[in-house]
């Protein structure tokens, strides 16, 4: 019997990186959470904020799936940490704001904080910016790797998860075989039983119809074989390299097709809960399967 009540695993990695030098200290974080598809987040300081495409394109050549947080934190030292204004792109700004306003009067114009946070208004002096995007380039690529082996040590546990409940599917496949003779005498009963309705206005047409019927609702074995089948090549891209997460999304549903189909043939009561029984086991396999890349 399945425990209905079994949570299931989220994955979640994380990952953290500093960096030293004269001109400052850089502290980097990654998150990562379960999400069927990649979806990339940064915080970056302001002047740091073009390294933003490369570290995205990274993530896209690297991971298939979660939902990436990238926190990048700069603090320029003491002796480098002056701020200038870069008029010529304030100057820009400025005319595009005018524009706004002459063409939407009702919109609120920011302040000169807002302006202040605008990418490029506001330069750092006195610091080689382009060492410090090195590091802080350098420092993304070894927390991603942490972040990388951390997935796959989540992985490996949720592998061996999703394999016990492969193991009870094949359990409830057994089961139903087993209760096949049950399940055939029932459908015979059931059969008699609307014979015994129209005796008296008995068809041929009608007891054929009605004999096709029951072939159709007795013949489970297609979908028993079909289960197994699945179940093994889940278990077979479980030892493969590489994403495979989407194709056992597809393994997922055709899983759950068989189950709703067993379930619609069912006569008796244990093959309707042993379906019942697939339908959980294969959605706590889907829930942990968007985990997998």
């Amino acid at each position: 019997m399945v425990d209905h009540s079994t949570r299931v695993h989220s994955m979640t990695a994380f990952a953290r990186g500093s960096r030293e030098g004269d001109w400052g200290s850089l502290q980097l974080e990654l998150r990562s959470v379960n999400q069927r598809y990649l979806e990339p987040f940064f915080r970056l300081p302001e002047a740091l904020r073009d390294l933003e495409p490369s570290f995205r394109e990274t993530l896209r050549e690297r991971l298939a799936r979660g939902k990436v947080e990238c926190y990048l934190r700069f603090e320029p030292t003491d002796a480098s940490e002056s701020l200038a204004v870069n008029h010529k792109r304030l100057v820009a700004l400025a005319e595009a704001l005018g524009e706004i306003r002459e063409a939407l009067p009702q919109v609120a114009m920011p302040d000169a904080l807002a302006l202040l946070d605008h990418p490029g208004i506001v330069e750092a002096q006195g610091i080689d910016l382009e060492t410090v995007k090195a590091e802080a380039a350098s420092l993304f690529q070894v927390s991603l790797d942490e972040l990388i082996d951390a997935r796959a040590r989540e992985g490996a546990k949720l592998a061996t998860l999703i394999r016990e409940r492969l193991s009870g599917v094949r359990e409830q496949v057994a089961e139903v075989r087993q209760r096949m003779p049950e399940i055939l005498e029932r459908q015979r009963a059931q059969l008699l039983e609307r014979l015994e309705a129209i005796r008296a206005e008995l068809d041929p047409q009608r007891l054929e119809a009605e004999l096709v019927l029951l072939a159709q609702k007795a013949d489970v074995d297609e979908e028993l074989d079909r289960l197994e089948t699945h179940v093994g090549e889940v278990e077979r891209q479980l030892g493969q390299k590489g994403p495979k997460g989407r194709r056992l999304d597809f393994l997922m549903q055709e899983l759950n097709r068989e189950a709703n189909t067993l379930s619609s043939k069912s006569a008796v009561a244990s093959t309707t809960r042993c379906a019942v029984e697939l339908k959980v086991l294969i959605e706590q396999m889907r829930e942990q399967i968007q985990n997998i890349e």
